[in-house]
């Protein structure tokens, strides 16, 4: 199991270097654009580092996150938009430093970065605060709410995470075009979580009272 498990992590993690790479380097028609090697360091490097660590002390649910199959349609959609939102973010970043439309100021490049940093480290903690943890929307034999820790704070603190990281991308790779489109992304992950939250309300004990004791989906006091 955990052989297997191996191998496919790192055929994805391989097959989204490439990606990545692909998309930024192709588009800007040079390696020597240091933003795309800043963004893929950060991406990639912590990325590596939580792999090897789910590998050793959480194996089902570091198997879990690699499945993003959804059984629903409206949710198999959402990842699609998502990953045409990329795509085109990243082809556009490329593009916007081959012609240099729009030059962003470092400053704005490094706090984006800590940002990044400071979100993919709320990411791990929730994590490991919640071993339920899954890509698809589901309800796991004997699950139960989670509701201490940053589920205390926030209803999808995972969610939190990624609209962060995925803000700050942009900003990273220096193009304010992409900035933008990328504005989109926390409009789609606002669908998932309406269609998520309906489920777990119908199919997870407690969750119903949950939402009562924690208003907020995202942001503590505005969303």
């Amino acid at each position: 199991m955990t052989g297997k498990l191996l191998l496919e992590a790192i055929l994805k993690f391989a097959f989204g270097i490439i990606i990545v790479g692909f998309l930024l380097f192709f588009s800007a028609g040079t390696f020597d654009y240091w933003n795309a090697w800043l963004f893929m360091g950060l991406l990639f490097i912590p990325m590596f580092l939580m792999g090897i660590l789910l590998i050793i002390i959480n194996p089902n649910l570091l198997a879990k996150r690699l499945n993003a199959k959804e059984e629903e349609q409206d949710q198999s959609n959402i990842i699609i938009y998502s990953a045409i939102l990329f795509i085109l973010g990243f082809f556009l970043a490329g593009l916007n430093y081959r012609y240099g439309w729009y030059q962003m100021p470092n400053i704005v490049i490094i706090i984006a970065s800590v940002l990044f940093i400071i979100a993919y480290l709320l990411y791990a903690e929730t994590l490991l605060e919640n071993e339920y943890l899954s890509r698809t929307i589901e309800v796991q034999e004997n699950q139960k709410v989670i509701d201490t820790g940053l589920y205390g704070i926030v209803r999808h603190p995972m969610y939190s995470a990624t609209i962060l990281l995925f803000l700050t991308f942009p900003l990273i790779l220096g193009s304010w075009p992409s900035f933008f489109l990328f504005l989109f992304y926390p409009l789609i992950i606002q669908k998932r979580i309406e269609k998520e939250e309906k489920y777990l309300e119908k199919n997870l004990k407690g969750y119903t009272e949950y939402k009562k004791k924690v208003k907020y989906r995202i942001i503590p006091y505005i969303w």
